[in-house]
């Protein structure tokens, strides 16, 4: 029988960054199976632009280091690319040019409850902070979800494979243990 925790069309990624108070960057990539079961961890050694790279960069360094450097260092360790990646910041959008996975922005508790239609969609184009990618915004079951609008075919492969799931699975708690199990190296590392 085949080992279908490896199967990348049923786990789910899970990405976020982490700003600490020296400014540093921590990023971690949690892959679950849709049980909720973690598969692979990964978190990066600190980031910390220098000056140059904020003056040169100017709003576009946010994108850069939550996708571009953080996001695709963490991607690279992966043994399977999940189906879908998730993140709960807007700049690790920045990613998604970098790999075949849809990576989809969660939405806020906040931003689900403004628009409680379950089939509401927000197509208006809207600027992540920092940055210049517009988003096509969807719901899916009770979630506010975000993807850039250069890959807006990622909602549909999203709705497709998540539908089943979207009632049923925190798209949240995820981002809780990522930052725990972040805070626990760092700590270890002391």
């Amino acid at each position: 029988m085949p080992d279908t925790t490896k199967n990348a069309n049923s786990n789910l990624g899970f990405l976020t960054v982490c700003e600490q108070e020296d400014q540093s960057l921590f990023g971690g990539l949690l892959v679950l199976n849709v049980s909720g079961r973690p598969l692979e961890f990964h978190c990066t050694a600190p980031v910390r632009p220098n000056r140059a790279q904020e003056i040169l960069y100017g709003p576009t360094l946010r994108p850069y280091l939550y996708g571009e450097q953080i996001g695709r260092a963490l991607m690279e360790r992966l043994s399977a690319v999940p189906a879908v990646v998730f993140t709960d910041v807007e700049p690790v959008l920045a990613l998604r040019p970098l790999t075949k996975a849809p990576v989809v922005y969660v939405g806020t508790e906040t931003e689900s409850k403004a628009n409680p239609e379950g089939t509401a969609r927000i197509d208006a184009p809207h600027p992540t902070p920092g940055g210049s990618m517009r988003l096509q915004r969807f719901r899916l079951g009770s979630w506010q979800l975000a993807v850039p609008q250069a890959h807006a075919e990622d909602e549909s492969r999203v709705v497709s494979h998540w539908q089943s799931h979207a009632d049923d699975f925190d798209l949240i708690e995820p981002f809780g243990r990522i930052r725990e199990a972040i805070e626990e190296a760092r700590r270890s590392a002391r």
